[in-house]
């Protein structure tokens, strides 16, 4: 990370560190105890983590201070359709070097579920010695809003094979907010073996293992935005963005966010059964309008992103550039800022201004050396 993105790393890692773990209330703390009690009981440990920051979103209580390897655990790479493919297969490499079974996938893929459901029966069987009819249990464990009830619904859709369970199992909560799943719920997923999974609620530790990780798990929406300023976490986001590459594959965008493209969608709406609106910011022509903004404002910048200070005034200039791609009034009441940087929040999460690995792999050799 250059120095300059560092300065606003360091500054939301202020902010966060400045919630003394608020996040850890009485409900998450009985989740953590009651998962805890439960990790000895259970054959394997699904462990879900969000692909773009695999460090920054492990599961604290599994933290292992042992060289031995843990043969019953499985960490799941999630939202890997997210992250940098060639970060995902460098993360995949050090898993598989220190012992550790890894499979990424996005949860809303049917094949990548598949491999995954292949992965726990492999895995079950060794644990079971082999057995074929016997009974497996999974305890599946992750940070708020990595994705666990989406791959657990998921598995459960796939796996099961009795017309008389359709319709009669359960299904987990999925939102877009951390924190939804409140208890531990269970779900058969497979037969022969019969492998039933326990869902549980995200555990988002009250101290985090270093300072770095705190920004990350804001920014990718680990940490409820409401406990803290979206200004903050956008301002990071773009810190990041003008640092990377990736600005470059924006260049031929077309000028989709003029007024001609603006107005030919808006005419051309009545023809689709989905109506644009110049108000949602995740209809293509607004998401392609961003993106030239921000090609443009990066690749004509004159001054030296290393300094701290030739990078904030950029980012300002990126985020009154923004309230026009967006198409936010000025003369709303609500904080105008805070609007343009929960819309560019929101693109980034979804992968629309591409794909980004924010925790850089280990190095494997070196790994092995110490």
């Amino acid at each position: 990370m250059a120095a300059a993105t560092e300065a606003f790393s360091r500054r939301l890692s202020d902010a966060v560190r400045g919630l003394s773990g608020a996040w850890y209330g009485r409900h998450m703390a009985a989740a953590d105890r009651a998962i805890r009690s439960r990790l000895p009981l259970v054959d394997l440990v699904l462990e879900v983590r969000d692909a773009r920051v695999p460090a920054a979103s492990a599961f604290a209580p599994l933290r292992r201070r042992s060289p031995e390897p843990d043969r019953r655990r499985l960490v799941v790479l999630n939202k890997a359709d997210l992250a940098d493919p060639s970060q995902t297969e460098k993360w995949m490499a050090y898993m598989k070097q220190t012992s550790c079974s890894c499979v990424a996938l996005n949860s809303h893929s049917r094949e990548g579920i598949k491999e995954l459901l292949n992965a726990v029966r492999a895995k079950i069987r060794e644990i079971k010695l082999g057995e074929s009819d016997c009974t497996g249990t999974v305890l599946l464990v992750g940070i708020p809003n990595v994705g666990k009830s989406a791959i657990v619904n998921a598995m459960h859709r796939i796996g099961r094979i009795g017309a008389a369970e359709k319709g009669k199992l359960k299904h987990a909560i999925v939102s877009s907010h951390p924190g939804e799943t409140k208890d531990i719920s269970g779900y058969k997923v497979a037969s022969h073996p019969n492998i039933y999974v326990l869902d549980t609620p995200g555990v988002l530790s009250p101290v985090f293992f270093n300072d770095e990780s705190g920004p990350l798990l804001a920014l990718t929406g680990a940490i409820k935005d409401s406990m803290m300023q979206e200004f903050e976490i956008a301002q990071f986001l773009l810190a990041i963005l003008n640092s990377r590459e990736t600005y470059k594959k924006w260049e031929n965008m077309n000028q989709a966010g003029d007024m001609s493209s603006f107005s030919h969608a808006m005419s051309s709406s009545s023809h689709h059964n989905k109506r644009q609106y110049a108000s949602d910011h995740t209809q293509d022509f607004v998401v392609k309008a961003v993106c030239q903004v921000l090609f443009d404002s990066i690749s004509s910048f004159k001054g030296y992103l290393e300094n701290e200070n030739e990078l904030k005034s950029l980012i300002e200039c990126q985020f009154i550039a923004l309230q026009e791609a967006f198409r936010v009034s000025a003369d709303l009441s609500e904080d105008v800022r805070k609007l343009v940087a929960m819309k560019l929040l929101n693109l980034y999460r979804t992968g629309r201004l591409g794909r980004y690995t924010l925790d850089c792999a280990p190095d494997v050799r070196k790994e092995i050396v110490s």
